[in-house]
């Protein structure tokens, strides 16, 4: 195929057609119709960068014949030829043809030629940012299902070491032998946190929203029960209240992640000898919104890091727990879902999270 701008011109009038070749076929590879009809059996068939149509022709005039070239083939950038003042047609032609421009008739060569590559560039345009959106969207596509794939490959084997390790401990006496065992223990625990956290980081900043009816007990009494099996929470004392008398939509997986990551940092930055731990998680959803709140006796965060704690990686304490995306994930989950987050702490004091989520539209 040749590389110059593809023109198609539809005139009903021989000479029009064959002056207009003649003066453009060694800029462009120029195309000719003597009617609209004939003209959108070429735009069926053929690439077509731009189309120049005539207003007056017999049969479909110029806007009429866009309006049909749109349903056929809507990539070739258009541009109307009018013989005369009708401002009507011009605005027809703006609003159902999506013409790029008029040019008024007897045209001149000059301007027919810019007019043709400027809506090249266009055209050109429109096609490599659609091309890069495809690709884009195969590369998102193609991500989910490598995270999604990784994440299971890694946790099979990972969740087999455990399993091993715990048997053996069964079945074994020798206390130093043990303690390699919970070493084994504590190793695949993190790696196992840290594969969820990659899950969650991915869910919370890359993945659209996906709207569905929230029920918080339900929710909160299902991560209880994680929580429960996961950390030794005899020691704190956890209080929750929730009030939801009226229907809440959001996104499931975010406001888990949101919950998840919230009290796992009120679990883990609790005072190590403190005798009065606490955790209080309220949820109290009115007038088409959730307001969610954590707050802890904790070890509190610095005022100096209250601006930078929902940076990736950062960490306001030296005490070597969390991977430094927690708080990071929790914003992104709110900011995508069109909420608010409040940090009050002290140190040595505590922590409060209130965070503040709309009740989305379900699609």
């Amino acid at each position: 195929m040749s590389d110059k701008i593809r023109v198609l011109y539809i005139d009903d009038e021989d000479n029009n057609l064959n002056s207009f070749k003649a003066s453009l076929r060694k800029d462009f590879h120029i195309i000719t119709a003597l009617n609209a009809e004939e003209g959108l059996a070429i735009a069926e068939r053929e690439e077509l960068h731009v189309v120049i149509a005539d207003q007056r022709m017999p049969g479909l005039t110029g806007v009429e014949f866009f309006e049909q070239l749109m349903l056929i083939n809507p990539d070739p950038v258009r541009i109307l030829l009018t013989g005369y003042s009708d401002i009507a047609s011009v605005i027809d032609a703006i609003n159902k043809g999506e013409v790029y421009r008029f040019i008024d008739k007897p045209w001149n060569i000059e301007q027919i030629k810019n007019a043709i590559k400027n809506a090249s560039e266009i055209y050109f345009t429109k096609k490599e940012l659609r091309d890069k959106n495809e690709r884009l969207h195969k590369v998102h596509s193609e991500m989910n299902q490598f995270v999604y794939s990784l994440s299971h490959e890694l946790r099979g084997p990972l969740m087999s070491i455990s399993g091993v390790s715990k048997l053996a401990k069964m079945e074994c006496k020798d206390p130093s032998i043990l303690e390699y065992f919970d070493m084994i223990d504590s190793a695949t625990l993190r790696l196992d946190d840290f594969i969820y956290k990659m899950l969650d980081f991915y869910r919370s900043t890359k993945i659209d929203n996906k709207v569905s009816l929230i029920k918080f007990e339900e929710i909160i009494n299902q991560q209880l029960v994680a929580y429960k099996d996961k950390w030794k929470l005899e020691d704190v004392n956890l209080i929750v209240e929730i009030q939801q008398e009226e229907d809440f939509y959001s996104d499931d997986a975010k406001i888990r992640v949101i919950l998840n990551n919230l009290f796992s940092n009120a679990y883990k930055f609790q005072k190590v000898d403190a005798k009065d731990k606490f955790i209080n998680l309220q949820v109290t959803v009115k007038d088409g919104r959730a307001l969610i709140r954590i707050e802890d006796n904790g070890i509190g965060i610095d005022q100096k890091y209250h601006t930078e704690v929902y940076n990736l990686f950062h960490r306001a304490t030296q005490r070597n727990v969390g991977s430094g995306l927690g708080l990071y994930m929790v914003k992104e989950s709110v900011i995508q879902m069109g909420g608010k987050i409040e940090l009050n702490s002290e140190l040595d004091e505590g922590t409060v999270f209130t965070i503040m989520l709309p009740s989305l539209t379900l699609e």
